[in-house]
């Protein structure tokens, strides 16, 4: 059985390929996945990087995407329904250049589940703002190179049917 970071590999590698190219072009992988947080990384290469040689803050906002678009995404595969998913706003504060990989961390995975009942009970439309921290451990260890704020807005359009 394919462990849970594979299966969401293999996930983002589709929706990369069929969906959203600009998401393959970076090339994010995975690192972790739970019911509480995500993280993936973009490497810095000559895809992702501006002229400064650090990383293009296109590429950074395709990591904050995908950390907390693909969480969710998950969490509602996994809960069984299928929702309609979109981001209607981004912040973004740049605290240093990121100079090597990139990490994307969200770890709001009780507030998405919470948001994804709420919709599902009501059959409205949930906003909310989810954050994404981003690091550069071999320069900068921990400490974040970045922050997002994307709004999400999610509805429960139906619930899948369970396969056995």
């Amino acid at each position: 059985m394919e462990s849970r970071v594979a299966q969401a590999n293999k996930m983002l590698k589709q929706f990369g390929k069929h969906k959203v190219k600009l998401i393959d072009y970076c090339t994010p992988e995975i690192m972790e996945i739970s019911d509480d947080h995500l993280s993936l990384k973009i490497p810095l290469n000559d895809k992702t990087k501006n002229h400064l040689e650090s990383m293009y803050f296109g590429a950074l906002a395709i990591g904050a995407d995908v950390a907390a678009g693909l969480l969710a995404m998950d969490m509602a595969n996994n809960s069984g329904l299928d929702v309609s998913l979109a981001f209607k706003s981004v912040q973004g504060e740049f605290l240093r250049r990121p100079e090597d990989d990139v990490i994307f961390s969200c770890y709001q995975g009780k507030m998405i589940r919470e948001m994804l009942e709420k919709s599902h009970q009501t059959g409205t439309r949930v906003n909310e703002p989810v954050s994404v921290t981003v690091t550069c451990p071999a320069r900068d260890g921990n400490e974040p190179v970045a922050t997002f704020s994307l709004t999400l807005s999610l509805k429960v359009v139906s619930t899948l049917a369970t396969a056995e």
